[in-house]
């Protein structure tokens, strides 16, 4: 349900950036694209020269629809597919996982590490005509800082002291104690236009239908369950795109979605199951990029384990069954997760087995030292009739221990049903617990309704669902927080004081070993209390016609082929 909530993995683990004390504005370059057409009749690729055509209209097909056209209140990946592309952030994340200028052209530290400064381009002009200034990024800031109820953006500036715009092009920002990760707090700051978002009495309940921002493409026409529109920005401060407009149409089904591009209804994909890899490999002009996510991503299954004492008193539903509070069932259920079959049969082996909630592709963070819990359902068994959750009936579902109140171990499973693959693994799951005498009953939810249902209301059991990381950690290793279990951030209602405290301690580490240190502990005691299974993190599959339009980035090291980069670059074909 996360930001960026498309499950993925990578090709190979990806060396992340750790942020880093001052000036950090290196220019890097990445090589140009190949370009691949088909040859006539024997479905082989040539490679062609680049285009130099412009205009035309590009029709990408995917799976969801975004939940809020509000920056401050979106949850799922289309929503923020769409922040990416018509909002510039004062620092970027390129393909290859390096931070880069943007608004910001560059910034450094004070040798104390409390006081940032930014220089900020004086050549941007949001989509009504206003230029942008300091302001509006201090604006914007503070907004994101100060509004509680937006669901994830308050976790990037909260440490943010002060913020100040002492001209139009420069910002300083100071900080209570120095940070490790200012950077990466930086790449989701989605700049807002003062002018506008001011005049708005509640920002929260802010429609935002015309999403004014800075960048490369417009909003011109959204309807939501079908399609948005988006006209380029011909005054695009840094540079202008060569197409004249993406329209992103919605194809609920991945059938249709993958016969859209093969029949030419579509142009590119960006979701669809492993197992129409073959069949789009062997159509005409079609071409399937695989490689690692632009956020590295796991695939998750969500267990309620909030307390009634720290239910959300104002949304709080805290239905959850009340075995899922006993660490043992959660261990068991972990006993009976098949994670390589997972892989074979759902992702036909393009993924690995997941740990926690830190994917392998944030490298040197990534615990590589915890063994996992080996997928054995006599042992699951085993465990559960050790913690006293008996079949006494002979009717294949153990009962609940007497200081429960709960009959047997029923347990209500939802999946977000935009995820192809989430029956199949609920239908996995359904027979692995079974086995050991735990009941699913399954029922896919829309992603809003089980936005609804998830958090911060908890009015379920068991969800399987997943997250896409940033670039640094700390974001993810947040959902874990007492804090956040009435936010909204919080997925599970885990609390554990001890976690909390070595959160606070990384959030202020500056030397980069003993921050790696702290980070793999905290995944050490998510793993051992079992809040979350994490089955896999997984590869990215895209998809494209080569004979409409070329330039998509695929030569990065991560593929996003949805990603502004791609949509800036790309020409009619021919």
């Amino acid at each position: 349900m996360a930001s960026w909530k498309r499950i993925l993995v990578m090709l190979g683990v990806l060396a992340v950036i750790a942020a880093a004390c001052g000036d950090t504005t290196e220019e890097t370059t990445t090589s140009a694209p190949t370009e691949t057409t088909e040859s006539p009749g024997d479905g082989t690729a040539t490679t062609a020269p680049p285009s130099d055509a412009t205009g035309g209209t590009v029709r990408i097909g995917w799976g969801g629809s975004p939940d809020s056209l509000n920056p401050g209140n979106g949850v799922l990946a289309e929503a923020y597919a769409l922040y990416e592309i018509l909002y510039d952030t004062p620092i970027g994340l390129d393909l290859d996982g390096n931070y880069v200028p943007e608004l910001a052209s560059s910034w450094s530290v004070s040798d104390d590490g409390l006081t940032w400064t930014l220089d900020i381009v004086d050549n941007a002009v949001f989509h009504d005509g206003t230029p942008l200034t300091s302001e509006d990024i201090k604006y914007t800031l503070e907004l994101y800082r100060d509004t509680e109820d937006f669901p994830f953006l308050p976790a990037y500036p909260d440490v943010f002291e002060t913020i100040e715009a002492p001209d139009p092009t420069t910002l300083t920002i100071t900080t209570p104690d120095p940070i490790g990760n200012f950077e990466s707090r930086m790449v989701f700051i989605y700049v807002l236009p003062k002018h506008i978002w001011e005049a708005e009495a509640d920002p929260v309940a802010f429609e935002n239908t015309d999403m004014i921002g800075t960048g490369s493409f417009k909003m011109a026409e959204y309807r939501q369950g079908e399609f948005v529109r988006l006209d380029a920005n011909a005054e695009y401060w840094n540079g202008a795109p060569n197409v004249d407009e993406v329209i992103f149409q919605t194809f609920d089904n991945s059938d249709a979605r993958v016969q859209a591009l093969i029949n030419g209804d579509a142009d590119m994909i960006t979701e669809f199951p492993n197992t129409a890899i073959s069949a789009l490999e062997g159509a005409a002009n079609v071409e399937v990029a695989i490689g690692d996510p632009v956020a590295p991503s796991l695939r998750d299954i969500i267990f309620n384990m909030v307390d009634p004492e720290t239910c959300p008193p104002d949304d709080g539903v805290c239905s959850g069954h009340p075995a899922l509070r006993d660490i043992e069932v959660r261990k068991a259920l972990a006993h009976a997760v098949d994670k390589q079959q997972l892989i074979d049969v759902l992702e036909l082996g393009l993924a690995e087995p997941g740990i926690t909630l830190t994917p392998t592709g944030l490298g040197e963070f990534f615990n590589s030292s915890i063994v996992d819990y080996p997928f054995d359902i006599a042992t699951a068994s085993s465990m559960l009739e050790a913690a006293g959750y008996v079949d006494s009936d002979g009717d294949g579902v153990r009962e609940c221990t007497a200081d429960q109140e709960c009959d047997d171990l029923t347990l209500r499973l939802n999946y977000a049903d935009d995820i192809d693959t989430a029956p199949r693994l609920a239908e996995l799951l359904s027979g692995w617990w079974g086995e050991a005498g735990v009941q699913v009953e399954i029922q896919g939810l829309d992603p809003d309704t089980l936005t609804s249902v998830c958090c911060p209301t908890f009015d379920f059991d068991v969800i399987i669902w997943g997250w896409g990381s940033d670039p640094d950690p700390g974001f993810l290793l947040g959902a874990a927080l007492c804090s956040e279990i009435d936010s909204g951030f919080s997925e599970t209602g885990y609390c554990n004081t001890d976690y909390d405290a070595l959160y606070d301690e990384q959030s202020i580490e500056t030397d980069p070993e003993r921050r790696r240190e702290i980070i793999w502990e905290m995944q050490q005691i998510l793993w051992d209390e079992v809040p979350y299974i994490v089955p896999y993190y997984q590869q990215e599959t895209q998809a494209f016609r080569t004979d409409r339009f070329t330039g998509w980035m695929t030569s990065a090291s991560r593929l996003a082929l949805e990603d502004p980069s791609s949509l800036n670059a790309i020409r009619p074909a021919g």
